[in-house]
């Protein structure tokens, strides 16, 4: 029995999707602890691909239980549909479960995520506008909808009829918008809320149990660790916590029952959305690592900024994380490439800094250049196949961040992957 963690080591986007496919295979269930539907994970099985936004990419085992954790802010509509389109493939949603005590993106939410984005201008942050930002903060300041108050239909009026006295004069007042109705609110989410209903339960008590019967239990994490509220490269970060921290107050487990925490991270390193980026590259590398990579966003379709890995940013993610190891993905993206650079630290005003601060000081990369290789290693499953610069590459990244790669990508299959410890 072990419960393990995967979180993104940098700005989301780092192929989480498959490594938690590969690692859920030795769990008995599969925790989803945070975020929203802002997040994607894409899973591709032989010829069939999967792109997950809300259910846990365990669902693809249909012995798994999987569970969205009342740290998930939840779209009953988006959700509803995931869950439809996963029934017409043939996926077996019987053991998916969802917490009561989740909180709710409602359509006001969405409506002035659209808004605040518009009313900052070139200030954007650069959200999905699927209302994950005002769904939390309704949660934090205590006039949000959860999701056991969605089931009994004159509660659920009754909450919206609340929700809408101060939201409307949000909408009105600030940012001169029509106001929203009961009625249109209700229309919207009651199909989906038949939908999901089923499905929701108390997981703190379902989980709490799970352990009790000495089963596995595996956490994946959505986004990653630079855009955590806390830890991230703040204010261009998403309303909740990605970093391993997350699953205690996201799941209700507590932090005694962890055994190992994996993050995963690109060979390179990639961004949606606005916010700073020292090693982005606006040239021809930039574009050969998009267009290799299918860099863009699984759930908004935009294109990714791309750029060289940075260490700095890794140790960050590793010393705020508690990382255990790493799993280093699409690291066949970077065949072809003649030499490969590394930021290893920082100059600031003159001064050289090996460590993120959390300041907003700019920020001048210092690379280390390392040799490419031509080899084609998809088809590689042991770490001594590897090209001997793609070895050198891997193991100064462990020196540097002083975490063992564990797992190495070499394509997109959940198949294509080096176990280290083979």
């Amino acid at each position: 029995m072990t419960h393990n963690i995967v979180v993104g080591a940098q700005w989301g986007d780092e192929g989480k999707g498959k490594i938690t496919d590969m690692m859920a295979r030795e769990a008995d269930v599969v925790v989803r602890f945070g975020g929203g539907n802002n997040a994607g994970h894409t899973v591709i099985v032989g010829d069939e691909k999967y792109e997950l936004h809300q259910v846990p990419s365990g669902i693809l085992y249909p012995e798994k239980m999987c569970v969205l954790g009342n740290g998930v802010v939840i779209d009953p509509v988006e959700l509803a549909a995931e869950m439809e389109g996963l029934e017409k493939r043939g996926v077996d949603l019987d053991n998916f479960y969802i917490s009561n005590t989740a909180h709710v993106i409602m359509p006001y939410h969405k409506k002035l995520d659209r808004l605040e984005e518009k009313r900052k201008g070139s200030e954007k942050i650069g959200t999905t506008g699927k209302g994950i930002g005002p769904a939390y903060t309704d949660k934090v300041a205590r006039r949000g909808i959860r999701v056991c108050e969605l089931l009994p239909e004159e509660i659920f009026q009754e909450k919206i009829e609340q929700a809408l006295d101060y939201q409307n004069l949000v909408l009105e007042k600030v940012y001169q918008a029509e106001p929203m109705t009961v009625k249109e609110v209700k229309a919207e989410y009651q199909a989906s809320i038949d939908k999901i209903s089923d499905h929701v339960t108390d997981t703190s008590i379902l989980l709490d149990q799970a352990h009790r019967e000495g089963k596995s239990v595996f956490f994946e994490g959505a986004q990653g660790t630079l855009l955590d509220i806390d830890y991230g490269s703040y204010p261009f970060v998403t309303s909740s916590n990605p970093t391993a921290g997350g699953v205690c107050t996201g799941a209700a487990v507590g932090p005694t029952l962890i055994d190992r925490v994996i993050g995963v991270a690109k060979a390179y390193l990639t961004r949606v959305g606005e916010g700073p980026f020292p090693t982005e590259l606006q040239d021809e590398i930039g574009e050969f690592l998009r267009d290799k990579g299918h860099e863009y966003g699984v759930t908004t379709g935009r294109p990714r900024r791309c750029g060289w890995l940075d260490i700095p940013l890794l140790r960050h993610a590793v010393r705020v994380n508690g990382l255990t190891g790493l799993a280093l993905t699409k690291l066949d993206v970077l065949s072809g490439l003649e030499e490969i650079k590394v930021c290893t630290s920082y100059q600031v005003n003159g001064k050289k800094i090996a460590e993120v601060s959390g300041t907003s000081e700019e920020y001048q990369p210092q690379y280390e250049t390392f040799a490419g290789w031509d080899e084609d290693i998809t088809g590689i499953r042991k770490f001594a196949q590897l090209p001997e610069n793609a070895k050198k590459y891997v193991e100064s990244i462990e020196k540097m961040a002083e975490t063992p790669v564990e797992i190495i990508g070499v394509g997109p299959d959940r198949k294509e992957a080096i176990y280290r410890q083979q």
